[in-house]
């Protein structure tokens, strides 16, 4: 590094030095350490083990953070001190710090250049139980129900749109698929954020019609039109009555899913009349009061942060008097009950039904948010080109002149600045 850049700071803004993450200290790295091996015999005893994904995410979480597992080395040209930095295991499922950077990182990619200053509405759909099970066991026909939902939901924007005499108006939207709950349940459901209006395109511009929120009587259609064709496709397809488990993941998912039964209730309890924009049909609910206005962009990027976080909140966990391991959660249970009791076995068991399937994508976008699609040049922000003078890769950056350049992710040190307010490059001495 060059003496006079000082890239590798060791000292903060605040005057304190920059320390490591201690996982190995926490609830969860020991629970997980005591009883991995436990899982694994009691796996392959129920029939064919862990899946290979689960087991890998469970193997790489205690390699986090742990400089015995690798690091990279930080110094400061000028000062010559330095810091470790532990190398991640980029985890999708069991690793609370591998989530949350993944969270910062999207909220961030997505509030800066992907969502343009526009008003936005959530619109969340869940599933009964008898179809969790049945969307968890084919991520592609996840996929397919999520196409389905949004097919519907276009369709009303556009005919919402159409009564105040906008014809030919796109829309567009950014999912999140998430597979828990804030109780550590099973329950696979959608997030999906969608401007509140409509693009029209004309001669050489894209002009956005603002839409009114939509009515009581809108929202309660909508999730009976997604009922009824989420449960044709299903019956089309043959997967209900859904088949028992095939592996140890889906014989705990099972699990997962009769304990949040008892306190669930049946899925003919509907949700107090008094929340607006809120549907429930048998055990299908959809909820879109969630607004946030063009210029909340501080909210955007919260909400979108929400959409993409992790099962798991390290601060939420608490070791009771006898050592078994507490879990608080968001809300009380029905029963009054506000924390979750595990053992350490117990907690994995629920953890390795919560790891997402691999080669899915959680965050997906849709309609003229699509790579392909003809508007998104009009409306995706664009990164800056390079200076001139600066290389642009030969003759093939030559040949992509005419392509919009693209910005990095948010790295480590912008990460840390951003969310902790920690300059780690800024040297102190």
């Amino acid at each position: 590094m060059g003496e006079g850049d000082c890239p590798g700071a060791v000292r903060l803004t605040g005057g304190h030095a920059y320390r490591r993450r201690p996982p190995e200290k926490t609830l969860l790295y020991r629970a997980v350490q005591e009883n991995l091996a436990s899982l694994r015999d009691e796996a392959a005893e129920l029939g064919r083990g862990l899946p290979r994904h689960v087991d890998r995410d469970f193997a790489r979480y205690l390699e986090c953070g742990v400089l015995a597992h690798g690091f990279a080395r930080v110094w400061c040209g000028t000062c010559k001190d330095d810091l470790l930095v532990a190398f991640s295991c980029k985890g999708r499922g069991v690793c609370p710090s591998c989530n949350a950077r993944r969270a910062h990182v999207t909220a961030a990619h997505l509030v800066e250049q992907v969502l343009p200053q526009v008003p936005y509405r959530q619109w969340t759909l869940s599933f009964p139980h008898r179809v969790r099970w049945v969307l968890l066991k084919d991520a592609g026909l996840l996929s397919e129900v999520l196409g389905v939902f949004l097919r519907a939901l276009f369709a009303l924007q556009r005919r919402r749109a159409r009564r105040l005499g906008t014809r030919g108006g796109q829309t567009r939207a950014v999912t999140f698929t998430q597979y828990f709950g804030s109780a550590l349940q099973l329950t696979p459901h959608f997030h999906s954020v969608v401007p509140d209006g409509v693009w029209v395109p004309l001669d050489d511009e894209v002009r956005f019609v603002l839409l009114p929120p939509p009515s009581q009587e809108e929202v309660e259609r909508l999730v009976a039109v997604v009922r009824t064709r989420v449960l044709r496709l299903l019956e089309r397809r043959g997967v209900l009555p859904a088949e028992g488990p095939e592996d140890a993941k889906q014989a705990y998912q099972v699990h997962s899913l009769q304990q949040r039964l008892r306190f669930a209730g049946p899925d003919v309890k509907p949700p107090p009349r008094r929340v607006p924009r809120c549907a429930y049909l048998e055990g299908f609910s959809l909820h879109a009061n969630t607004h946030l206005h063009a210029n909340d962009r501080e909210g955007l990027e919260r909400l979108c942060r929400y959409g993409a976080r992790g099962a798991l909140a390290l601060e939420r966990f608490e070791e009771g008097e006898d050592g078994a391991i507490l879990y608080r959660m968001k809300r009380p249970m029905p029963d009054g009950a506000t924390h979750l009791r595990f053992s350490g076995l117990k907690l994995l068991r629920r953890l390795a039904a919560l790891v997402p399937p691999p080669r899915s994508n959680l965050v997906r976008y849709h309609g003229v948010f699509a790579s392909g699609a003809t508007l998104r040049p009009f409306l995706v922000p664009t990164a800056a080109a390079p200076a001139e003078g600066e290389s642009t890769g030969g003759e093939a950056g030559e040949a992509q002149g005419a392509r919009r350049w693209r910005t990095a992710r948010l790295d480590w040190a912008g990460l840390q600045k951003r969310t902790v307010r920690e300059d780690v490059l800024e040297c102190q001495r």
